[in-house]
């Protein structure tokens, strides 16, 4: 052997993951022969399948929602980490449970693997270096939730974010499509919707990733509601930052206490935007400030500052509103 051929560099290590993601799916092999509707018929009968998956993964998704919950009220963060795909799902989500919840800043953190750059242009490597994880997870406390998101159970950088977590004593979460995820060992919890073979071999975008998209929905989204973030089944903590949020606001104000747009406009007015408040100070008669101490003292719910207040002569006026949506303001004294 010559001196140049032992000094040629080696090749890249190329694993081979056995995820059910990267399998050859048997229904789509002739997709490539097919009229566009056809093709279009085949993707949207794989994607109906995920549904299904994501429903069974729920009873270990609602263990995770009440972890989150407890975390955010002793104050602690949740920390999203994920490439690729899998990265750009957990930075939505932490991103719009904020304007929709009226969250603040820094509660729901997502981190990518590749940073910013690779939320528009593809960072490929960068899910392959675990010390990258093991750094970006450096500020995860005991205090706080990790949740590490990869179709394929294997990604490396996940691997490190959550072993990292794990040593700082934080409680760990893994969500994945891939049943014998090789990092199911690190994480507390495993959510698992085992969406199977994409319609495109390995092409995680697809299935795994709407099942990514609906499982982090739902534990963003069940988590606030639980924190008592909504009144019946509207969005009453959502920030008017713009336009259309402030026309929401009004809308959700009407919608749940039956008063008219003048009156629901005068009262946004006077609690300064302050939608919950707003609701509270319609619905109880009291004044903001009073309404404001009601509200802290219920840790921002509505319903919950509500039942403080109610006695025989003034019952809960969620239950026929929420119901009938008749006019339910309701008055002390």
């Amino acid at each position: 052997m010559s001196a140049e051929t032992q000094d040629e560099p080696s090749a890249p290590t190329a694993p081979r993951t056995a995820s059910r993601t990267e399998q050859r799916n048997p229904r789509t092999v002739d997709i490539d022969t097919m009229p566009t509707e056809e093709v279009l018929r085949l993707l949207n009968a794989e994607d109906a399948t995920v549904a299904g998956e994501v429903a069974r993964a729920l009873p270990v998704l609602a263990q995770v929602v009440d972890k989150v919950v407890g975390c955010v009220r002793a104050g602690g963060q949740v920390h999203y980490f994920g490439a690729g795909t899998s990265g750009r799902m957990a930075v939505l989500d932490a991103a719009e449970v904020v304007p929709t919840f009226g969250l603040d800043h820094g509660v729901f953190i997502a981190h990518h693997a590749g940073g910013d750059r690779a939320l528009g242009t593809a960072v490929e490597d960068a899910e392959d270096d675990m010390s990258l994880g093991t750094r970006d997870a450096a500020a995860v406390s005991s205090t706080d939730i990790a949740v590490g998101i990869t179709a394929s159970g294997r990604t490396p950088y996940v691997a490190g974010a959550l072993s990292a977590a794990r040593l700082a004593g934080a409680a760990t979460v893994l969500v994945s499509s891939n049943p014998v995820a090789p990092l199911a060992s690190l994480a507390d919890y495993f959510v698992v919707a085992d969406t199977g073979p994409e319609a495109i071999a390995g092409s995680t975008r697809l299935k795994a990733a709407t099942a990514t998209k609906l499982l982090l929905n739902a534990l963003s989204t069940a988590a606030m509601v639980r924190l008592g973030r909504t009144y019946s089944n509207l969005m009453v903590s959502l920030s008017g930052t713009n336009a259309k949020l402030r026309g929401r606001q009004l809308t959700i104000l009407m919608e749940a206490t039956g008063a008219d747009e003048s009156v629901c406009q005068a009262q946004l007015a006077r609690c300064s935007g302050d939608l919950r408040l707003a609701l509270l100070c319609l619905l109880s008669g009291l004044e903001p400030g009073a309404a404001a101490k009601a509200l802290a003292d219920a840790d921002g719910s509505v319903r919950g500052a509500l039942a403080e207040l109610v006695t025989p002569e003034h019952p809960d006026p969620a239950a026929g509103a929420a119901q009938t949506h008749a006019p339910s303001i309701w008055r002390q004294g």
